[in-house]
């Protein structure tokens, strides 16, 4: 696998694209109506955006973080994913103007079961808590057991099974058929479309950014896991700018899913070690995420996992200390800019995303 791949499939999609034929599979930019619920049942602060002098030590014209490593005190952008599928549903039941006193004990009863690196089963869990229901967040065995330990604060029971995200996945699935449970993933795949409604919980990370940034930004670097994130920011970029970003899509060597998914023209699996980028070490793309990204991302590159390392004591001797996932974006530029790709040059001004809080 190359480490840029310049996406052919860019503005066009997938040519007969069968995720294109079912609504539900569509990447939703509705950010509008994103915020009426958020604004109701969560009422999260905004997010800084930072401009940075990184810019002149790169040589790029500027340089602008979103920094969601504090987002609802969560420490990550997913913050408001699947707190916002739950609050959708609670304000459906009990009305968006709606007492606290009834918002907590909405959706007594229910049952939410997921799969997780991390920040997505903890937005489960503080969904549910936020609720009145319960949650169950199934983590593979390379999730840090103090990961788990900080879930379970939030009133979530945790399972450790499989070897990685995509066997406590498989593991979920099946808890839930057998409990009649609700199955609340992040991703999406044949006939499951829940994902895209969590990924319109990553629509106010974006507007708060590209409304509040004064310039247009020429590249916005996403890092990738299952793809969610960067298909949910690609997606209100395009509605939000048009094409003239150019949007970089950023994986491990150790799982280049999308690089290697847009490469084939369609959903691949691949095999890797696992990577220090815990959060973007996934090994089969969501399939919705990834049609989306396919007309919106113009390149997919890869970095290693030294090169995720090496620039976090950069980040942290400059106010922006991360996890070697949530500087991933910053690693591939820096390493795009010295090799003269995607575009780049001395007149560009970039978007990244700080996506998570600095980690043990």
């Amino acid at each position: 696998m190359t480490t840029v791949l310049k996406n052919k499939y860019a503005e066009t999609g997938f040519p007969n694209d069968p995720i294109l034929l079912d609504p539900k599979m569509i990447v939703r930019t509705d950010v509008e109506a994103v915020k009426v619920v958020v604004d109701a049942c969560l009422k999260p602060e905004k997010s800084p955006l930072i401009k940075s002098n990184l810019a002149e030590n790169i040589g790029i014209h500027s340089l602008w973080f979103k920094d969601e490593r504090n987002r609802m005190n969560m420490g990550s952008f997913k913050a408001i994913g699947a707190t916002y599928v739950l609050a959708r549903e609670a304000s459906e039941k009990v009305g968006l103007n709606a007492s606290e006193d009834d918002l907590k004990k909405s959706l007594e009863g229910r049952t939410y079961v997921t799969a997780s690196a991390g920040n997505h089963g903890l937005s489960l869990a503080n969904g549910a808590r936020l609720f009145g229901a319960k949650a169950i967040i199934y983590l593979s065995k390379t999730v840090p057991t103090e990961f788990a330990e900080f879930i379970k604060t939030y009133g979530a029971d945790v399972v450790v099974a499989g070897e990685n995200y995509e066997a406590s996945m498989a593991a979920a699935a099946e808890a839930a058929t057998q409990n009649n449970w609700t199955l609340l993933s992040d991703s999406t795949w044949e006939n499951y479309s829940a994902g895209v409604d969590v990924m319109a919980g990553y629509l106010i990370m974006a507007s708060e950014a590209f409304e509040e940034c004064p310039v247009t930004p020429t590249h916005i670097f996403l890092q990738a896991g299952i793809g969610g994130f960067p298909a949910s920011v690609a997606a209100f970029a395009r509605r939000y700018y048009g094409n003239e970003p150019k949007i970089i899509i950023v994986e491990p060597t150790e799982a280049p899913v999308i690089q290697a998914s847009i490469a084939a023209g369609k959903a691949v699996e691949v095999k890797g070690e696992v990577s220090i980028m815990g959060r973007l070490d996934c090994k089969v793309p969501s399939l919705a995420a990834l049609s989306s990204l396919a007309s919106t991302a113009n390149y997919c590159m890869t970095i290693t996992d030294q090169e995720s390392t090496d620039c976090l004591t950069e980040l942290s001797n400059n106010g922006l200390a991360t996890s070697e996932s949530g500087g991933a974006g910053y690693a591939a530029l820096k390493k795009a800019m010295k090799n003269h790709d995607c575009e780049l040059s001395s007149d560009s001004k970039v978007m990244l995303i700080l996506t998570e809080k600095e980690t043990d």
